[in-house]
């Protein structure tokens, strides 16, 4: 009797957890991911330092990979979860997105000569005009959405389309490259810290984002809109202004990611430059717990979730996995999280656990 009344009580503690805190479900991910690299291979968590190419000493492994490569797909978690809030939908152009920022960012440093002995400018500069890019093509994402109304996904479509091309316009379909070496910290290392510089930009990120939350009503805002957008009007919120506001916000991230990943190879390849982020984006959310139709979200859960998408993909290429194939894998994890946030499975989840504690008292 005793036992039955603890296992009665583990799961429902169980099922509360998982129906209540959003962050649980990235984290119990996470420790899957963890559980099976452990068995199959322990060699995955070694950490080592090497000398790169320039000859510094740096940290490498695979868990550095992921800190690395996820701090981009963290700081655009971090706008893509702001957009799913608001407007109840997704940006799918945030790749087209940052080849055009990435593209601008080298047309500024290069000016008319794509192979330039010197830069043409300081490197703030080339970011900050990318950022001014990158907020007019989200602000044109969110006049579409919130002035418009048409839906998000149809929506960003357009850029989606014609941002690769856009891109390679600006640049008169030459690939330009950087040959200044203090071009590649942002996406490698700074000489003497041997963490990558992306992790720190992402920190950055965070902190600002943190700041915001805490400091200005933003958050309320977007989770109100996203509910409710007549209400939220009724209450005196904007929700164009709102909805459109999110996109901006989105337009910067992706200009941050886009420094990263033109500073990588200080060059760009427009076709296949942040191809598919989109999706590992809109999967970060989805893993942080958040509903894709809009509404609450937690914005440490979809950057936790950011970084254990991208645990999955090194997982995957570690066991040689075939890189057409992993966009199937991740399909599947889409396709699961969708119906574990359905409102449906979630209110199944929820009933459940009330009819487990009253049995719990017949027991006691």
């Amino acid at each position: 009797m005793e036992n039955k009344k603890m296992k009665k009580a583990g799961t429902t503690h169980f099922v509360d957890l998982f129906a209540g805190k959003q962050i649980l479900i990235p984290i119990a991910a996470l420790l899957l991911l963890m559980i099976f690299n452990l068995i199959a291979d322990p060699s995955f968590f070694k950490i080592s330092m090497d000398l790169n190419s320039a000859g510094d000493h740096v940290l490498s492994g695979y868990l550095i990979t992921i800190l690395d490569s996820g701090s981009e797909l963290a700081i655009l978690a971090i706008g893509m979860t702001l957009v799913t809030a608001a407007s109840g939908g997704q940006d799918i152009s945030v790749g087209a997105g940052i080849a055009i920022a990435g593209s601008v960012i080298l047309r500024v440093l290069c000016g008319t000569n794509s192979r330039p002995e010197e830069l043409q400018a300081p490197i703030i500069v080339a970011f900050l005009v990318s950022c001014v890019v990158a907020m007019l093509f989200g602000a044109f994402n969110g006049i579409l959405v919130a002035g418009f109304k048409i839906q998000p996904m149809v929506a960003t479509l357009i850029l989606y389309t014609a941002g690769r091309s856009i891109a390679a316009w600006i640049n008169n379909n030459e690939l330009p490259v950087v040959s200044d070496p203090t071009f590649t910290y942002f996406g490698g290392f700074i000489p003497g810290i041997p963490i990558p510089t992306p992790f720190f930009i992402a920190v950055a990120c965070m902190i600002v984002i943190g700041l915001v939350m805490k400091f200005t009503n933003l958050g309320l805002y977007t989770q109100a809109v996203g509910i409710n957008s007549s209400s939220a009007r009724l209450n005196g919120l904007n929700p164009a202004f709102i909805k459109f506001l999110t996109f901006v916000i989105l337009g910067l991230c992706v200009a941050v990611a886009a420094l990263i990943k033109v500073s990588r190879i200080s060059s760009i390849n427009y076709s296949v430059i942040a191809k598919d982020i989109e999706m590992d984006a809109i999967l970060a959310v989805a893993l942080g717990g958040n509903s894709l139709s809009g509404g609450k979200f937690n914005m440490a859960a979809s950057i936790l979730g950011a970084y254990v998408i991208q645990f999955l993909t090194t997982t995957l290429y570690k066991f040689n996995v075939r890189s057409d194939a992993i966009s199937a894998y991740k399909a599947i994890v889409v396709i699961l999280l969708v119906v574990i946030s359905a409102p449906v499975v979630r209110e199944k989840l929820a009933s459940f656990g009330k009819k487990l504690k009253p049995r719990e008292k017949e027991v006691g």
